[in-house]
């Protein structure tokens, strides 16, 4: 399923809207991501999980090994559930990561996590308020999901520090802007702060080639 927005509508609502950002989408060009056709929620939280605190290339490694525990096919709850903490620890997942992806998948075993269908239907603040319930899952990771599996346009993850980064140098700060400044300012990118947010990532990845 592709975004729940038009992409192109977005770009160009945001370059009326915020002329550095315009500057920035000229510099960067269009989003080069796609939400998936299909959305196993299990699946993508335990990514989430794995992903979470560690840079790209490194949470990228574990993930695979994890994934090569299970021939690289589809991962069951059941699966995971009987899978040793001890067989996990050894692809690289720390207690804590453990214990965090044995509860998703307990709970989705009891239903506490839609289907992708479900979860397709429902509000970003349902969405939110039902995933968080899951250890080791806070409002940023429901964020990723809402971003880049289902395709929400308008995500404001202010806690990214990512994301705060790239909004300093985008706007010329001295000082990554404080949360409740950078909210107040972001109302200007409605509806489509999740198009902004993956920009804020990519002025980053700008910086970090000078």
């Amino acid at each position: 399923m592709p975004f729940c927005y038009d992409p192109e509508e977005a770009l160009c609502v945001l370059f009326k809207a915020d002329k550095k950002i315009g500057r920035l989408i000229k510099q960067v060009g269009g989003l080069d991501f796609d939400p998936p056709a299909r959305l196993n929620p299990f699946e993508a939280l335990l990514r989430s999980i794995v992903y979470q605190q560690l840079s790209g290339k490194a949470a990228a490694t574990i993930h695979g090994r994890v994934k090569a525990l299970f021939s690289g096919r589809t991962i069951k709850p059941t699966e995971i559930i009987k899978m040793p903490d001890d067989t996990l620890r050894g692809a690289g997942m720390s207690r804590a990561k453990v214990a965090a992806v044995k509860d998703l998948a307990q709970k989705t075993i009891e239903g506490l996590v839609p289907t992708g269908a479900q979860l397709r239907k429902m509000s970003d603040e349902t969405i939110v308020e039902r995933l968080t319930q899951i250890r080791g899952i806070g409002e940023w990771t429901v964020q990723m999901v809402l971003m880049f599996q289902l395709g929400r346009p308008d995500i404001l993850p202010v806690k990214d520090l990512g994301v705060r980064k790239g909004f300093m140098i985008t706007y010329n700060l001295d000082d990554m802007p404080a949360e409740k400044e950078m909210t107040d300012y972001c109302e200007c990118w409605r509806p489509f702060r999740s198009v902004a947010s993956w920009y804020m990532w990519r002025a980053v990845d700008l910086a970090n080639e000078k």
